[in-house]
């Protein structure tokens, strides 16, 4: 009888077991996964990741990951693309957005009493427990270095008022930013079909967030000490790629079981800054494969290309040919003094391939009639990058046409006459 109940004892904690470790996984994001001790080890190993990959970078990437899109920050362009603009589940990623509500909207310096609520929230943890105390500053870097659920709700709470009230913030940034297909249910980004993204949309709110210089120090530090109720504590960022490969500078890792292992990636060299997203890899060797394979593969084909300088070229050879077959009707003028409004794509990263296939189409009015005003628009120049549109620019009027008077018709009548009689005179 003894060993029944023992045998039906063990069998109980294993079935407990296994049920824990289900829900455990289902909320689970990097951290607890991957104990620091492995989080090292996977460090050293990107080396080995880079060396793999570096002899398939001129040739275009096979990815693991479902989704992905190479971003490039000084033209606002995709570069490269799979699945970029499919909703999908974001994870962790979410904090992006949850570190630049709090940014622009909470003091650093405040000092935040973790709720329950908070310390209890599950996944990945900074391990707040109820009524620790801790600032604003201290929570970000918990937040982005370490992943912290915890972090996430305590700030949410803190600047929100609640988890649905900073939601909501949330979602008025996403719309202010123009994310049309991006969702936010949640400050930590732990499954929930009404919570998603997509790979190009996190790129451009990753644009967003890195232009605030306190977020960009935040997700670049690879390691840094936060105190909770005043007692000193060491954390590590989570993010393989940071300080490991050339050029990367943040952002930021995830991982739930519907958003798959995932990865946000700025890389700067030289005069290239670029955004990689990698969402939905099988596993974290595969998001770190993709991500160096996407990194490499740009940096390798693409170069930085002087777009302003083109079009101004293109605009001055066109000038010379037809400014003066614009016809001014009624104008004290025979011509303009055409200019261009301001170029929006200064510079754009293409292949060597693309560079002669840019395209300019420039159309104005062929007659216009007077009064013409300073920097009225009188046509356009559109850019064209393999058919699709890349930039449209005003051509304008410089200097204003007035419209003749009496006193201009007299003076014309007057001169037509004197030139009239001097031809009769040589006769």
């Amino acid at each position: 009888m003894l060993k029944k109940r023992i045998l039906k004892i063990l069998i109980t904690l294993n079935i407990i077991a296994v049920i824990c470790a289900n829900l455990y996984t289902v909320c689970a994001d990097d951290v607890d996964l991957e104990d620091e001790e492995n989080e090292n080890i996977a460090q050293e190993n990107i080396i080995n990741e880079i060396e793999e990959v570096s002899n398939t970078i001129t040739e275009e990437p096979t990815l693991n990951s479902r989704r992905c899109v190479v971003y490039d920050r000084i033209s606002k362009t995709i570069l490269y693309g799979k699945n970029e603009n499919t909703k999908c589940a974001m994870a962790s990623t979410t904090k992006i957005m949850t570190a630049t509500v709090v940014l622009e909207n909470a003091n650093l310096n405040d000092e935040v009493t973790i709720s329950a609520k908070a310390g209890g929230t599950g996944g990945s943890r900074l391990g707040l427990k109820k009524d620790d105390k801790i600032t604003v500053n201290d929570l970000l870097y918990g937040l982005m270095l370490r992943s912290g659920n915890d972090a996430a709700v305590a700030l949410a709470e803190y600047v929100g008022g609640s988890i649905q009230g900073f939601a909501d913030m949330m979602n008025q940034k996403a719309e202010e930013l123009g994310l049309t297909n991006t969702h936010f249910v949640t400050p930590h980004g732990l499954d929930n079909s009404e919570h998603y993204t997509t790979a190009y949309e996190l790129a451009v709110l990753t644009d967003y967030a890195m232009q605030n210089e306190k977020f960009a120090t935040i997700v670049g530090t690879k390691s840094t000490t936060i105190y909770i109720n005043n007692y000193p504590r060491q954390i590590n960022n989570t993010n393989e790629l940071l300080g490991a490969l050339n050029g990367v500078v943040g952002v930021k890792t995830g991982f739930t079981n519907n958003a798959g292992r995932c990865l946000v990636t700025e890389t700067k060299r030289d005069d290239m800054d670029i955004i990689v997203v990698v969402l939905g890899a099988d596993i974290k060797k595969y998001r770190t494969q993709d991500s160096i394979k996407l990194i490499e593969y740009t940096y390798s084909n693409f170069k930085m290309v002087n777009l302003k300088e083109k079009i101004l070229e293109e605009f001055e050879n066109w000038k010379n040919i037809n400014a003066k077959r614009i016809q001014i009707i009624k104008g004290q003028e025979n011509s303009l003094q055409l200019a261009l409004s301001d170029i929006k794509i200064e510079n754009i990263a293409l292949k060597e391939t693309e560079i002669d296939q840019i395209q300019y189409e420039i159309n104005t009015l062929t007659t216009i009639e007077a009064p013409i005003d300073q920097w009225q628009k009188i046509g356009t120049i559109t850019v064209k990058l393999n058919g699709e549109i890349i930039e449209i620019i005003d051509i304008m009027n410089a200097s204003e046409v007035k419209k003749k008077t009496w006193q201009d018709y007299f003076k014309e009548n007057i001169n037509l006459i004197t030139n009239l009689i001097e031809v009769i005179g040589e006769l």
